[in-house]
């Protein structure tokens, strides 16, 4: 893990101005045609949580729903909640498709609109990782989260393709100065520091999501399209610029290509977390 990783937010740092920008760049495109494809993650992590009927869920920045549909389908009681409302309705969407009663609510990762200990168990699949200020969003899930009760998170590791992703990105367009990168949710030294001893335990397991696609320039096609940082990034650059990150996806996604010429499967680390409430 790099220092960046590690190194304390600037007391400056204007989150809200941040968060704003980051919302646009959610609600662009349609994060779903890429979501959808990721739900054996909310399924892996409903069972590592193992979640009972008629306990209380809440899912976090839950985007169009996989963890959400996790759980309810093991007979939760499932608020769903994320501050892109029409990510929310794609997750609607699919609940009522399997005639599944979950409550949707718009909220901001950073301020729940939830009572001390409300849930038995709030989730997050690679979405809270997401939110600028990194300790105030463990602080909320801890608060709304009961004692005894737990906090199943799925996060992408800094150095998996999805870390390097971002990381290329980044080569490009610059993030915010004085943000840790959402990935430092993907290392244990950084989840120790969130979920303090005395408040939780931390358990972690290493996974691989495995990204399916025809090639390379299909991969990058369905992001650069529909999944929001992707597309807010080549939105942001000039024809050359943005053919110069082009080439760079694909020397990343050639690198990472277990499938041969004749396909496109990559494997992708990340972190499945329980902790557990004390």
């Amino acid at each position: 893990m790099s220092s960046a990783d590690t190194a304390p937010v600037p007391a400056a740092t204007d989150f809200a101005a941040i968060k704003a920008r980051q919302q646009m760049a959610w609600s662009s495109g349609d994060y779903a045609v890429v979501g959808t494809t990721l739900q054996i993650v909310g399924e892996l992590l409903a069972e590592a949580c193992d979640l009972r009927t008629d306990e209380r869920v809440l899912d976090v920045a839950a985007g169009n729903g996989n963890a959400t549909l996790a759980a309810a389908r093991r007979g939760c009681r499932v608020t769903s909640t994320d501050y892109v409302g029409t990510l929310l309705e794609r997750g609607a969407d699919r609940a009522r498709a399997e005639h599944l009663d979950v409550e949707f609510r718009t909220a901001d990762a950073e301020a729940l609109p939830f009572a001390l200990g409300t849930f038995d168990a709030v989730l997050s699949t690679f979405g809270v990782m997401f939110t600028p200020d990194q300790d105030k969003a463990a602080a909320e899930m801890l608060r709304v989260c009961r004692p005894g009760g737990r906090i199943g998170l799925a996060n992408w590791t800094p150095d998996g393709f999805i870390g390097q992703l971002f990381k290329t990105l980044g080569r490009h367009v610059p993030p915010p100065a004085g943000l840790r990168p959402p990935s430092a949710w993907g290392t244990e030294a950084r989840l120790s520091e969130l979920f303090p001893r005395s408040e939780a335990h931390v358990a972690s397991t290493a996974r691989i999501f495995n990204f399916r696609y025809r090639s390379p320039a299909h991969f990058i096609e369905v992001f650069r399209t529909w999944y929001g940082p992707t597309h807010k990034a080549f939105a942001a650059l000039p024809a050359d610029k943005a053919e110069a990150l082009a080439q760079d996806l694909r020397d990343l996604l050639e690198r990472s290509n277990r499938a041969g010429p004749g396909s496109l499967v990559v494997p992708s680390e990340y972190l499945e977390v329980v902790v557990t409430r004390r």
